[in-house]
């Protein structure tokens, strides 16, 4: 017999995922209109008060970098794009001259200018711009140790370092250092801030969460601009609007699947990955892409837990063939539950597919295609790395890791729906695997590692912790910390590869560098996305149920 009935006879591996924790929650958005004309009015209104407000602030100075920084910071810099760009493109030619003539112990200014030009892609030599801080043993002045804004300032602008910056790697340490023992003698929202920038610093946090978080810091701030906090809130509510819209028709594409009641071993986490195309974008006119790649992520992680877990090699080995394939006559061998999933998989890219041809760009899908196809077989690599208790070398393990960690699949698929700027030339960039996205699989790969080690070990699979103990003779402390260092490292391939000139148009950047802020985030004190009735729970309330109140 073919399927379910033979698999009563098989022992397989099961992980006891918790069921979804939403149910039907985002359906109940099914009436759910757009902004209401009040709010769109006073959108518009505020909207242009804003662009008065950058217009207006004096070239070249420190108010105009704290006004670019906040707008940045409360989620509305996406409407101020040329603005932003051509304030700081004029900043930057003149920089070393601005920098010369700033007050010696004005840590704030200079890291402050240092952090925006490297986040719009401005190369800036740290050495030149910091040197004035450090003392003659080449450290640090010990005058910084109670600057707090200064010190918040310089950690943040570290975060952006690249290779071969010394003094932004001892920046790090002495920054955190001085933060942490200022926390007790802080007031209640500065010590609130100071810690949550120590945990998700701006350069590795999701847009969203960090927004609905600094509009809330912000409106306890006394210098806050009432015009600003309110076009942050009105705009955050608005888009909340339309990203609860969306979810409300993804839940209901993901109902009629039915997939997760016919595969119930797998996790059913629909809106926690909706939440994820989120992070890689947010902005209004990303709505197709946020869709396209919710649908390819709800595939890639029953994908997952049908290689990590519940598949037996023999099954692993006729999917993995049908996949090479990729049609629908490849299912005849399949069991009846891999025929299931064979089958929607192959109808969500045609789908795309089909609506991509109405604008001649249907060839992006075979790119989409190629990268499921490599994700694959990494995932039946690692299968058959445990069917056959085999521990690979750190070089082996990463090699098949940085595909094995989805990025390069995700990264992919993330410019299915990005308009006319994913051009052919774009995607065959990206099917190179440039440094930037090695890095970003690196960082997704060994974070999961990090806070799966354990389960995983009990499982009997491989991860990149148990991979170096083997090979360096250490202790799981010991490899832990230095994973960590070749995570920052990776950070700083990052960081490189967003600065100009760039491959691709920025645009393009973004995606690839959001989804290693996510998988930092997704990693942070454990599996975040397989226990979501946790943290993740946290961050859907904030960014998808709970509007601002005006």
């Amino acid at each position: 017999m073919d399927g379910f009935g033979v698999e009563a006879k098989i022992t397989r591996r099961s992980d006891n995922h918790h069921p979804t924790i939403w149910g039907d929650h985002f359906l109940a958005y099914a009436h759910l209109s757009g902004a209401t004309e009040w709010e769109e009015r006073e959108h518009e209104d505020l909207k242009e008060e804003v662009r008065k407000m950058l217009e207006i602030s004096p070239s070249k100075s420190l108010q105009e970098l704290d006004l670019i920084n906040t707008i940045q910071l409360l989620g509305v810099a996406y409407h101020f794009e040329n603005e932003i760009e051509e304030s700081l493109s004029n900043f930057y030619t003149c920089y070393e001259e601005w920098i010369s003539k700033v007050n010696e112990s004005d840590l704030h200014a200079v890291a402050l200018s240092f952090r925006l030009l490297r986040q719009q892609g401005y190369y800036v030599s740290s050495a030149d711009v910091f040197k004035k801080f450090i003392d003659d043993q080449g450290n640090y002045k010990k005058t910084l140790v109670s600057d707090v804004p200064g010190l918040l300032s310089l950690y943040e602008a570290a975060q952006y370092r690249v290779q071969d910056e010394e003094i932004l790697d001892e920046a790090v340490n002495f920054t955190i250092t001085h933060l942490k023992l200022l926390l007790p003698k802080l007031s209640n929202s500065l010590e609130m801030k100071v810690s949550n920038a120590l945990k998700y610093p701006i350069n590795k946090t999701i847009v969203r969460v960090a927004t609905r978080k600094y509009i809330s810091f912000y409106q306890e701030d006394k210098s806050c601009d009432e015009i600003l906090l309110n076009f942050a809130k009105l705009d955050f509510n608005i888009l909340q609007k339309m990203h609860k819209r969306e979810l409300c028709d993804i839940t209901r594409w993901w109902k009629e699947l039915d997939l997760a009641k016919a595969l119930p071993f797998a996790r059913d986490r629909v809106v926690e990955l909706y939440t994820w195309s989120l992070g890689v974008y947010f902005e209004p006119q990303y709505k197709i892409a946020r869709n396209i790649i919710t649908k390819v992520l709800c595939f890639i992680s029953i994908t997952d837990d049908i290689y990590d877990t519940y598949g037996t090699l023999h099954e692993l080995t006729l999917l993995t063939n049908a996949i090479e394939r990729w049609n629908i006559d490849a299912t005849e061998h399949l069991p009846s539950y891999m025929k299931l999933f064979y089958n929607a998989l192959l109808d969500v890219y045609s789908e795309v597919e089909k609506d991509l041809a109405k604008e001649n760009k249907s060839f992006r899908v075979n790119y989409s295609i190629a990268a499921k196809k490599k994700l694959v077989r990494a995932y039946f690599k690692e299968a058959k790395w445990y069917h056959g208790n085999k521990v690979p070398t750190m070089e082996e393990y990463m090699k098949n890791g940085i595909q094995s960690s989805t990025s390069p699949c995700l990264a992919t698929a993330s410019l299915l729906g990005m308009g006319n700027k994913a051009t052919k030339e774009a995607y065959d960039w990206i099917a190179s695997e440039p440094s930037i996205l090695v890095a970003s699989g690196i960082t997704a790969r060994l974070s999961n590692d990090i806070v799966s080690h354990e389960r995983e070990i009990e499982r009997g699979d491989v991860t990149g912790v148990e991979c170096y103990m083997n090979e360096y003779g250490v202790t799981k402390e010991e490899a832990t910390t230095d994973i960590r260092k070749i995570i920052e490292n990776s950070w700083k391939d990052i960081n490189r590869g967003c600065l100009k000139p760039t491959a691709v148009p920025r645009v393009l950047l973004m995606p690839v560098l959001n989804l290693a802020r996510m998988s930092e985030f997704a990693y942070t004190d454990e599996d975040a996305y397989t226990f979501s009735k946790n943290n993740f729970r946290e961050v859907v309330s904030m960014v998808l149920v709970e509007s601002i109140t005006l």
